[in-house]
């Protein structure tokens, strides 16, 4: 470890004792040493006993700076790993970053571009529209045709910071690895693994730009998304430029409502956009907090969405959108041994579950909730009670499944917040029985052989030849198996004759020892002659 690794290393100690973190230490005979480690830090004591542990576990991540900050936010999804006075308090961090020089904002835009602003721009302004953890806004005009841009620049110097706190962070996975009681279900390492992953993806904004690009094409012509256009000749690992956008904040739910927007048609297609997104695109925001969503002022009746901040995605392959889409039907259906079932099917939990105490296992935990109205049941809360269920039967962590749990409680979070009586199950059955129905039924029959047509058509004249060359090649392969079975058949034949000689000739050199016992001359030596020459012929006969 190096001197700045320690350095960083006791400033994080110093402020999670001075928050009382090593309160989340276990009652545990192994966790002995670090709470001996604690004792031995004395003069570090906790200056907010008076706080909640959640409220405390947040104000540190807070204080520690932007990689804490975005570690929280990931863990705060994970709400199958934490209890709720935990849970809670994560899922209230914000990107509340203090913003850094805006001439150190310019000086790094104008390395990126190769060149001054002013080549490109007009009307920079140095003061941020927004400041977040990883990069910050400033607004100019595009001097080619005078659109109004924003340009989101990477802060200074932080990819050594993030290196370095994610290199503590593997160090103390690793360590709780070893001493948590839960450890292998938690999978510390690899939760942090998977941050570094999403954390090193934001840092490269032209992978943001390229994500903001799949889903405005994605979402060209419908009227409930809006993604805003990215320059990309401006743009580079570090510096993005993109359209800039007016909307309302979501959760100004006050400038909503006076610009007369129609909040139960803005949460229901904020439903009918994110499964529109994971079952039809398979390609979804995973970011959709109300910092990275607003709302256009304009067609208040029928509300677009307006997305920013795409650099992280989530994607679900056919079968994972299959076995999904048949779990949440199956729930509406309240069929908790199809629940099982798929779940096994999928491989999500071990082949050798008992299905039936699974079964009996999703019922106990579901069928309380459905005694609700519907409007009052929080879709993502079932979800993470099937997750918390399966869990109990080893069901192992679905990265995937992770960002879709993620968003989807945004968007119900969001919907709710909108339009308290939304009933997202109400929104999103249709919408998943169509899917389905297009899946299995007759439409996907047709659906199929529409998309493999041109194919077809496109090999149709290849087929009398690829007929002729199939044929021929039989042909061949016919005669090569013939002539293996002839060549078979000839060396059984010689591995016969091998033995019988080898045999004549052990029998001819018994006999000869024999009569040469009996003090018999002239025939042992001749017995023996022979028996040697039979013994070659059959050496000779096995090597053919």
């Amino acid at each position: 470890m190096t001197p700045s690794d320690c350095k960083r290393l006791y400033q994080i100690t110093e402020v999670q004792l001075r928050y009382g973190l090593d309160d989340l230490l276990p009652d545990d005979p192994r966790v002995k040493v670090p709470k001996m480690a604690r004792k031995s830090l004395f003069w570090i004591k906790n200056k907010h006993p008076e706080k909640s542990l959640g409220e405390r576990l947040r104000l540190a991540l807070q204080e520690l700076g932007p990689v804490w900050i975005k570690f929280g936010q990931m863990m705060s999804t994970r709400r199958d790993l934490f209890p709720p006075h935990i849970a809670d308090q994560l899922a209230l961090l914000q990107d509340q970053v203090a913003p850094f020089d805006g001439k150190l904002a310019k000086t790094q835009m104008e390395q990126e571009l190769g060149g001054p602003l002013e080549t490109w721009f007009d009307d920079f302004d140095e003061t941020p529209l927004a400041s977040a953890s990883i990069a910050q806004v400033h607004t100019a005009t595009l001097k080619e045709n005078g659109r109004e841009v924003v340009l989101k620049v990477i802060r200074p110097d932080i990819l050594p910071v993030i290196q370095a706190d994610i290199r503590l962070m593997y160090r103390m996975a690793h360590t709780i690895s070893r001493f948590l009681p839960d450890a292998r279900r938690l999978r510390p390492v690899e939760v942090v693994h998977e941050y570094e992953k999403t954390l090193l993806d934001e840092l490269d904004m032209m992978r943001e730009a390229a994500n903001s690009i799949q889903l405005r094409r994605n979402f060209e012509d419908s009227g409930m998304l809006y993604v805003p256009e990215m320059f990309t000749d401006y743009s580079s690992k570090k510096l993005l430029v993109m359209e800039r956008i007016y909307g309302i904040t979501v959760s100004d739910i006050d400038a909503l409502k006076a610009n007369g927007t129609d909040m139960k048609r803005l949460s229901e297609n904020a439903v009918t956009v994110f499964f529109t997104q994971v079952f039809r695109d398979s390609f979804f925001h995973a970011d959709m907090h109300p910092g990275n969503v607003f709302v256009s002022y304009e067609n208040p009746d029928n509300p677009q969405w307006i997305a920013l901040d795409c650099g992280i995605v989530g994607t679900l392959n056919r079968e994972d959108k299959r076995y999904l889409a048949e779990n949440l039907l199956a729930f509406f259906h309240r069929d908790y041994r199809k629940v099982a079932e798929l779940h096994v099917d999928s491989g999500w939990v071990p082949p050798d579950t008992n299905v039936d105490g699974f079964e009996v296992a999703i019922r106990t935990v579901c069928e309380p909730i459905f005694e609700k109205p519907l409007g009052e049941i929080s879709f993502g809360h079932v979800l993470l009670n099937l997750f918390n269920t399966a869990r109990r039967f080893n069901m192992e962590v679905q990265p995937q499944l992770v960002l879709l749990q993620k968003t989807l409680l945004y968007v119900e979070g969001l919907g709710r917040q909108l339009y308290p009586q939304l009933d997202l199950w109400d929104t999103a059955k249709p919408f998943l029985e169509d899917w389905m129905s297009r899946q299995v039924g007759p439409q996907a029959v047709v659906e199929a052989v529409k998309s493999k047509a041109p194919f077809w058509a496109e090999k149709l004249p290849e087929i009398p030849e690829l007929l002729y060359d199939s044929l021929r090649q039989g042909k061949a392969m016919n005669q090569r198996i013939d002539k293996l079975y002839d060549n078979f058949m000839e060396s059984r034949r010689y591995q016969g004759l091998a033995r019988f000689y080898l045999g004549i000739g052990a029998t001819l050199v018994v006999c000869s020892a024999i009569l040469f016992s009996n003090h018999i001359e002239t025939f042992p030596a001749v017995s023996a002659v022979t028996g040697v020459t039979f013994w070659l012929l059959g050496w000779r006969a096995c090597r053919k």
